[in-house]
């Protein structure tokens, strides 16, 4: 008697690049294949799954329905995911496909050209993804709250014909690339110009300008540039086409704000930079307190132009409201115009604007993130010590997040806080990759994870984040991004081979930075490492002249000349900062390091441990900074490391 046939949604799934790591480390390959089944199995109960066989390292699995199917994919990336993002271990990535079709049942096993399709769906998928046959697409395209994109007819082997496949896009993923799929739309909000009547109203346009760079980055399917890379040109003469050949994107966002006492006119346009026409345009003229519904309107009047369909929570997250009170958001505006401009009297107003606006508006949770940055800059930048100014800013930054878990920015200054205070690395990992989730066009959550991966050795992964940066800020990377002490980790990265390279991006940077301190502070040790010492001394002497002499770039210079044999003059400011660190912040590990400069080893060790008994910000930079590498060899540095739960390189 023949075996009955039924229609059933059939699974596979597979371990990416399992047997090139079986070859190397089979270990290592036993353990993934046993992280795997501890994830899958609970999954496969809630979604009603029936595993029939294992492959090896893939996994055989029969649903009653093709909705529990794609559930039970989508939910098992994410718990995949967020694993990977806890554990210190290799990550795990499999690939999931889906398909609908007649089975037939022998014994315990099931057989049919429906299981033969599945499996030739699942190596379509990305790592990390999940893949679907067009019957699959079909039956639950109006029922998932997920983006389905399509990869175009396949030939698959042991099928006569090609058929349509479809990817499932993940709120985390944004970076990836489906098999024969494209990119996420290229977008560039320009500096909106400020037409006000009175010229001190540049904040706002500024600010405005800024808001919808983060309202438009809360779109998984758009690509959005950061503010940095945009505000190079707010005088601009120059087409909006070359302007879009030089950004390497194909829309731009461009525009005008006039405001007068309450009102505030917004004229704004959407361009096809490459075929030079508008693809929607539209005038505001709204009493001030709408200002939020014009900027999610402006936000989905995008997405409809570019046949960009929004998930329901980025619907939900571009309408939220940051506060009702609109002095408390003009006070927030100009506190983030004052925190831009780098200097200490300026982060001075800015946390003034801040106070005040949460004065205004205690539950302001964007002006209390704002507050928390102030923290968090002045710590990087050797204004106050780090047993100062972290615990004020986890202050702020907790109470920002009991009021809003979704600002992104509130995760990325938790992370920081994880990450360079209270050295809880996986903690902080997770903060930046739930910053992505959330704003997924955000180079500043990019950033600091790009960093963070390199400080935990994990490269290639720190690569692959510090690229996905660049491509945010394509022309004019975020200055923040090179700062950290003259480490230079997103140099590193990138261009630990290219330091030519590298040295051209930064003297672009200088182009427009002219006055950033930390442009020149950068460049300056770029310059080093290029054995271009009279230019690296140049470079840093503009910063202390820039600075009005901070012990940041002072100590820097010092390490400067110490490094291109400018002995005696180092030593004589190492004495200066000596004594300025008795009643003033200076950094430890920038001493340890103007000592390991000078030969004088044991003295840099002392400050080392001086550097962890107070939680030094840029301790963990160390391990990055390639002049140290002497250093690092020493069982003392090791020890430190231990101390603070790095693990080893």
């Amino acid at each position: 008697m023949a075996a009955a046939r039924r229609l059933a949604a059939i699974m596979f799934i597979d371990i990416a690049e399992f047997t090139s790591l079986a070859h190397t480390d089979e270990p290592a390959a036993l353990r993934l294949l046993q992280e795997q089944d501890r994830l899958v199995r609970p999954i496969l109960e809630t979604h009603r799954g029936r595993r029939i066989k294992s492959t090896g390292d893939g996994l055989l699995i029969e649903f009653p329905n093709v909705l529990d199917a794609v559930e039970c994919g989508v939910d098992l990336q994410r718990r995949i995911h967020e694993h990977n993002a806890r554990e210190g271990t290799p990550p795990l990535r499999v690939r999931v496909g889906i398909h609908l079709g007649d089975v037939q049942r022998k014994g315990g096993d099931i057989f049919g050209d429906a299981v033969n399709i599945a499996s030739r769906i699942e190596p379509l998928a990305d790592p990390g993804g999940v893949c679907l046959s067009e019957p699959v697409y079909v039956q639950v395209r109006n029922k998932v709250p997920y983006q389905l994109e399509k990869l175009g007819a396949k030939s698959l082997k042991g099928v006569r014909e090609s058929m349509d496949v479809y990817r499932v896009v993940f709120p985390w993923v944004t970076a990836e690339v489906g098999s024969g799929g494209t990119l996420p739309p290229r977008l560039a909000v320009l500096p909106l110009r400020n037409i006000s009547p009175d010229p001190k109203d540049e904040y706002f346009a500024d600010g405005l300008t800024e808001e919808l760079i983060s309202t438009l980055s809360k779109v998984s399917e758009l690509s959005v540039i950061s503010r940095t890379s945009v505000m190079q040109y707010r005088d601009r003469s120059r087409p909006v086409a070359e302007i879009g050949k030089e950004l390497n994107l194909g829309n731009i966002i461009e525009g005008s704000v006039r405001k007068s006492g309450n009102r505030v006119r917004v004229a704004i346009q959407l361009i096809d930079t490459n075929q030079d026409r508008h693809l929607w345009s539209e005038s505001y003229d709204r009493e001030l307190q709408d200002i939020f519904a014009m900027q999610s309107d402006i936000a989905e009047r995008v997405a409809a132009a570019l046949k960009i369909r929004l998930l329901a929570s980025e619907q939900s997250d571009i309408k939220r409201k940051p506060t009702k009170n609109m002095e408390a958001y003009e006070l927030y505006l100009k506190g983030q115009s004052h925190r831009a401009r780098e200097t200490r009297e300026e982060l001075a107003l800015a946390m003034s604007c801040f106070e005040e606006a949460l004065a205004k508006d205690q539950n302001c949770a964007i002006a209390l993130v704002g507050w928390a940055e102030c923290y968090h800059w002045a710590s990087h930048s050797n204004l106050f010590p780090p047993e100062e100014t972290y615990p004020q800013m986890k202050r702020f930054t907790v109470r920002a997040l009991e009021i809003d878990p979704r600002l992104a920015e509130a995760h990325i200054a938790m992370g920081a806080i994880y990450f360079h205070y209270e050295w809880n690395w996986r903690e902080a990992e997770k903060e930046f990759l739930k910053a992505i989730e959330l704003r997924p066009s955000s180079p500043e959550a990019y950033d600091p994870l790009s960093y963070l991966l390199a400080i935990l050795g994990r490269s290639a992964e720190s690569y692959e984040k510090a690229q996905r940066c660049l491509e945010l800020s394509p022309q004019i990377p975020s200055v923040e991004t090179w700062a950290h002490s003259g480490a230079s980790y997103m140099g590193t990265v990138l261009f630990a081979d290219r330091p030519a390279d590298r040295i051209e991006l930064l003297e672009k940077m200088m182009e427009v930075h002219q006055e950033s301190t930390r442009v020149h502070e950068v460049l300056g040790y770029a310059y080093l490492r290029g054995k271009r010492f009279e230019e690296a001394i140049s470079q840093l002497e503009e910063a202390v002249r820039l600075s009005k002499g901070e012990t940041l770039f002072r100590a820097d210079l010092a390490i400067i000349l110490a490094r291109a044999g400018h002995r005696k003059e180092a030593s004589a400011m190492l004495a200066e900062l000596e004594e300025i660190s008795r009643h003033s912040h200076v950094s430890p590990v920038q001493l340890a390091f103007l000592l390991e400069s000078l030969g004088r080893r044991d003295d840099a060790y002392v400050k080392l441990e001086s550097a962890y008994e107070r939680r030094a910000t840029d301790l963990a930079n160390v391990r990055l900074v390639p002049e140290l590498a002497e250093l690092r060899a020493d069982s003392r540095w090791r020890s430190i490391e231990r101390r603070m739960g790095l693990p080893e390189l």
